[in-house]
């Protein structure tokens, strides 16, 4: 029995990086996956080849910064598959810069996509979830939710608030069966980490520096987040709420700079 069959699921930024891990793995274990996105040829392309391997998906363009297209993409999603069960809020972006060098239309783009998109995934999908006996929110937070890195301060902030946010949706909506939870990333193989990577004067010595502090010394995969919120989006976590997920290869756990000089 796949753990997901008969549940749909939402992915908000489900196109490329993480989302697409995701897309594709709830799609394997059962799942109707709406994958939404503004790369319209990318989600595209990855619905065709979620259906062509046998699974049961559909793309919708959304911008999760807008109500509209939120609420829309939502409503489309429960008339196509009959329901909602998961809600993934993956859409996520990074501005590299000094906050003092921040323009605001900066500041409000990345908090408009790293943290009003939840607000908004949350707000037009808690009606279709409270209709079920069991429905999850994975929201993806970051190593960024507990420590910060250099020339990041929209990005740290907003993910921050992705976790206090998870909390405050885990316990405000536990009495209609929702269970809520954040993974929060380490360094992950993503197209986010290659455009942060180069902004860097050598990108790829900028990211084997950059796992040297991490113990496990490797980057993590889509897939490997993937099969963390499949966890917390089945009934295999039951109990779960209200917490975060880390998973980064050991990166929060060593204040070691240079773990390969351990």
């Amino acid at each position: 029995m796949k753990r997901l069959e008969g549940q749909t699921a939402w992915v908000a930024g489900g196109a490329s990086g993480m989302g697409e891990g995701i897309s594709e793995l709830f799609a394997e274990e059962g799942a109707n996956v709406a994958v939404t996105d503004v790369q319209v040829d990318r989600g595209q392309e990855l619905v065709e080849r979620i259906n062509a391997a046998g699974g049961s998906a559909v793309f919708y363009e959304c911008d999760v910064t807008s109500a509209d297209s939120v609420r829309d993409s939502i409503n489309q999603t429960v008339e196509k598959f009959g329901g909602l069960q998961s809600v993934l809020n993956c859409a996520g972006i990074v501005h590299v810069g000094m906050l003092h060098e921040y323009s605001e239309a900066d500041w409000d783009t990345l908090m408009g996509v790293n943290l009003k998109g939840i607000f908004l995934a949350v707000k037009y999908a808690v009606p279709h979830l409270e209709k079920n006996d069991r429905s999850y929110v994975v929201n993806i937070g970051s190593v960024g939710s507990f420590i910060t890195q250099a020339k990041t301060p929209a990005y740290v902030a907003s993910k921050h608030a992705v976790l206090g946010l998870t909390r405050s949706i885990a316990v405000d909506y536990a009495n209609v069966g929702v269970r809520c939870n954040c993974i929060c990333p380490g360094i992950t193989d993503t197209p986010m980490l290659r455009y942060h990577m180069s902004t860097m004067p050598d990108p790829d010595a900028a990211l084997r520096a950059r796992l040297q502090r991490v113990p496990i010394n490797e980057a993590l995969t889509p897939n490997d987040i993937a099969r963390n919120a499949l966890y917390l989006c089945c009934e295999d976590s039951a109990g779960v709420t209200g917490t975060s997920l880390v998973v980064d290869n050991g990166y929060i756990t060593t204040a070691e700079w240079d773990c390969a000089q351990v």
